[in-house]
């Protein structure tokens, strides 16, 4: 995706979340693997402040 990347949500038909300027392989992992909550809360907020 041109500018950056985001996550496409399969249930929902839509985008989820920002768009990331660098590709957030963790937290897609953790998004198709096991899906812990803490943990893709813990990997949103890291990227989160990582943009600023």
């Amino acid at each position: 995706m041109p500018g950056g990347w985001r996550v496409w949500d399969n249930k929902a038909r839509r985008w989820w979340g920002e768009q990331y300027e660098v590709q957030p392989d963790d937290l897609v992992a953790e998004l198709n693997g096991a899906g812990d909550y803490a943990r893709i809360t813990a990997l949103l907020r890291h990227y989160r402040t990582a943009k600023r």
